[in-house]
């Protein structure tokens, strides 16, 4: 690698931290106004332009991406060195240390997943910014390829919570406000194959995405009497349709417990699942936290003592809010293709990173050479 550029002195300049104004970049566009205020004609169509720009991205990404940039410019300052404009040689410099840690400073390497990330946050904000970050660079991709090769470790799969797991789950709730939204999450979310923020990002109904509303949800709910619940989700890549059917039961259905949560939380329209205050009998209008799930989950498979062959302290990092989308897969006797649909994945082979139990030597090419 080369040697970087010369130091610069660094300055706590506003330009390098925060993100540039829409109107200055609105004001370069064809002739600009006489005067420093852009019109009123203008500010709104600024304020349109930006409430798109926001919308591009999720609030989590968002805030992800600023502590990717805070974080590099604060090391950039600490080693005398320019964020601005964007260096390979820098920014290879920046990934190695990243990598190496800083004992003094009792910081721990970081693991090739979070460095990738801080990357992509950073090739994020340098865009935003009007200088594009050239990932591909030699200094940056030959140390990322070095990073990977020395540091990078094998997957580690959450478990699964298998449809016998769910059911002893959902016996350990309560059946008060809390049980009632707790058992509904836990149900749709295992029978719809849905991800944390997804369950959470659900609103009640379709109007709430309608008629100049402007929901922060990813979606919304169906139900149809005597067949199901259709969960309608915002992707990354479009909009796709979830149904989830009854249950054989009413104690595991997930459309008997949406149906019993709706009704005895009284909830009209917005968010779905909500925050609960300590009466347990008072819900907020605000939208629970994808953390709530995460949270659920893990403690619901504890108390019913799934996987009670391990130490504590090993199944309490087994399980998460994905452990409900990996249980639909492994569990479901289906087609492949039906769970890869109400999973949502592109291809079979994703689908199959999610099932736990499938026969990995159902097809035995040795003996199908001859072997």
């Amino acid at each position: 690698m080369q040697n970087p550029p010369e130091n610069r002195a660094i300055t706590d300049e506003p330009t390098h931290d925060d993100l540039p104004d829409i109107v200055d970049l609105v004001l370069e566009m064809g002739s600009s106004p006489p005067a420093s205020r852009a019109p009123a004609r203008l500010e709104a169509l600024v304020e349109t332009a930006t409430a798109y720009a926001k919308a591009a991205s999720s609030d989590n990404t968002r805030d992800a991406y600023a502590k990717d940039w805070r974080h590099f410019t604060s090391w950039c300052r600490r080693e005398g060195l320019d964020p601005m404009p964007p260096s390979s040689q820098v920014i290879g410099l920046y990934i190695g240390a990243c990598a190496a840690g800083d004992p003094r400073r009792g910081l721990p390497p970081l693991s090739v997943a979070t460095i990738e990330r801080r990357l992509s946050g950073l090739a994020w904000n340098f865009t935003q910014r009007g200088v594009p970050m050239d990932r591909a660079d030699r200094h940056i991709a030959t140390v990322l390829a070095g990073i990977r090769r020395k540091h990078a470790k094998p997957p580690r799969q959450k478990e699964a919570v298998l449809g016998d797991d769910l059911i002893a789950m959902i016996a350990t709730l309560g059946h008060d406000l809390r049980g009632l939204r707790d058992r509904a999450i836990l149900l749709l979310g295992f029978a719809g194959g849905l991800r944390r923020s997804e369950i959470v990002g659900l609103d009640v109904a379709r109007d709430d995405h309608l008629d100049g509303n402007h929901s922060d949800g990813a979606g919304w709910i169906e139900i149809f009497p005597d067949q199901g619940v259709l969960v309608t989700l915002r992707g990354k890549t479009g909009w796709r349709e979830v149904e989830v059917g009854r249950g054989a039961s009413d104690q595991t259905c997930p459309v008997a417990a949406l149906e019993s949560w709706i009704r005895f939380g009284r909830i009209a329209r917005g968010p779905l699942f909500r925050r609960i205050f300590k009466d347990n009998k008072t819900v907020d209008v605000e939208r629970l936290s994808d953390k709530h799930v995460a949270r659920l989950v893990k403690q619901t498979a504890l108390a019913a003592g799934v996987r009670s062959d391990l130490p504590e302290g090993e199944r309490k990092l087994l399980f998460s809010g994905h452990s409900l989308r990996a249980g639909l897969a492994s569990s479901a006797d289906i087609e492949e293709r039906y769970v890869q649909k109400q999973l949502g994945h592109a291809s079979a082979e994703m689908t199959r990173k999610y099932q736990r139990r499938r026969d990995r030597f159902r097809v035995n090419l040795t003996k199908a050479s001859g072997l």
